[in-house]
């Protein structure tokens, strides 16, 4: 990790916090956005090195990749947005599945850009998301657009609870939005290790899903949950 403090300094700057075990990738994103005038970037190559910048002061962005040597982005994207909410987080990986998609998005990201698309000028990018705006890769564009076709705007809100799921798998369903592990749901709603993948199998086949992502999803398109 760089020896420069996270914050705002100097006077002005957009601080950065970039995540990227690839050193050549880290590098070259570093000095990208290094030479513009008003970031000040500190890279970490780990989610230990991320978590202790983190611990020094809030960075104004937060760009990630996914998988890291100690652990997944998504771990440290959903500790960001709790700790500082006002904090804008992009995704940089190569993961461009739908469970990493949607996943990402549930716990806080409000941008992702595939490696293999990135934009020529990453800080104007960077620019934009502190704008508001929302960078996200053209695939993953579609591959949103896709997901939310055939409801209109003008469409009425679905009703609630279609896939007639019990308290208790709305309550687990919550769990797994929060990215709890199977043990913290068990010991949280007081159930046995053992019986939460049993109620988790029952879950995805009454909302007719296969990952977690997509069982988040489509919960927060019927209502059931929110986040």
């Amino acid at each position: 990790m760089t020896s420069q403090a996270v914050g705002r300094s100097p006077a002005g700057a957009i601080t950065v916090l970039l995540v990227e075990d690839d050193a050549p990738t880290r590098w070259r994103l570093h000095d990208a956005l290094a030479a513009a005038p008003e970031f000040e970037v500190v890279t970490a190559a780990t989610l230990a090195e991320a978590r202790a910048a983190l611990v020094a002061a809030a960075p104004q962005v937060l760009l990630s990749d996914l998988q890291l040597p100690d652990g997944h982005g998504s771990e440290l994207i959903r500790e960001t947005r709790q700790r500082y909410p006002k904090t804008e987080i992009m995704v940089i990986s190569i993961l461009g599945d739908e469970e990493s998609v949607i996943s990402a998005i549930m716990v806080g990201a409000t941008g992702y850009l595939l490696k293999d698309a990135f934009p020529t000028d990453i800080a104007a990018t960077v620019r934009d998301l502190v704008a508001g705006h929302s960078p996200i890769s053209a695939s993953i564009a579609r591959f949103i657009v896709r997901r939310t076709q055939g409801q209109p705007a003008s469409a009425p809100a679905p009703a609630l609870n279609t896939a007639r799921l019990t308290p208790r798998e709305i309550d687990i369903l919550w769990g797994i939005a929060k990215g709890f592990s199977y043990a913290d749901i068990a010991e949280h709603l007081g159930l046995s290790r053992q019986t939460v993948p049993g109620h988790i199998k029952n879950i995805y086949r009454k909302l007719e899903v296969n990952t977690r992502g997509e069982a988040v999803f489509e919960a927060l398109q019927q209502g059931l949950i929110r986040l």
